[in-house]
């Protein structure tokens, strides 16, 4: 009775999308603060403990909406190839601080501080911040993803990301 209790558990979880919260959006309105999420695949990863590449800018003049939210692209090409497949291309946690997940909070992802994990997208909200969530990615995933079942459903964080001025979306 234990076993099929725990099978319907796990089973209704695939019944409901994970992206089911609000995304986190900022003051340019956009989310991901405006940058393209489909452009990290084509950026190359620094090691861990140095910084990434800065994140590909949208334009305000080429987004799709998913999640409750707007996304900007760099070109067309993004547009159409995140639209084939937006659970993939979109940050996890809706677009919060993964390591803040892991603490179980939600708080603003900086676009600029990414990192993507076995193909999915994760973003921080500081320099520091990123520094611990490197210590132990794998471990701070697992509390990630056990913590995101209970906090999923809260509202999306409102605050500023701090230390960040978007130029994004690029506005023509």
């Amino acid at each position: 009775m234990k076993r099929l209790a725990l099978a319907l558990v796990a089973t209704a979880g695939f019944a409901f999308p994970a992206w089911a919260g609000e995304q986190f959006v900022d003051a340019t309105g956009f989310a991901v603060s405006g940058y393209d999420v489909v452009a990290y695949r084509g950026l190359t990863q620094a090691p861990v403990g140095s910084a990434q590449p800065a994140a590909v800018p949208g334009k305000a003049s080429i987004t799709a909406d998913y999640n409750g939210a707007t996304f900007a692209f760099a070109t067309e090409e993004n547009r159409a190839t995140f639209l084939e497949r937006p659970e993939y291309y979109a940050p996890q946690y809706d677009g919060h601080c993964a390591y803040g997940v892991s603490k179980g909070g939600k708080v603003p992802g900086n676009p600029n501080l990414w990192r993507i994990v076995d193909d999915k997208l994760y973003l921080n909200i500081t320099e520091n911040v990123v520094g611990f969530w490197e210590e132990d990615i794998p471990g701070n995933i697992t509390l990630a993803e056990d913590n995101w079942v209970g906090i999923e459903p809260n509202e999306a964080s409102t605050n500023p990301i701090p230390n960040f001025t978007s130029p994004a979306p690029v506005r023509e």
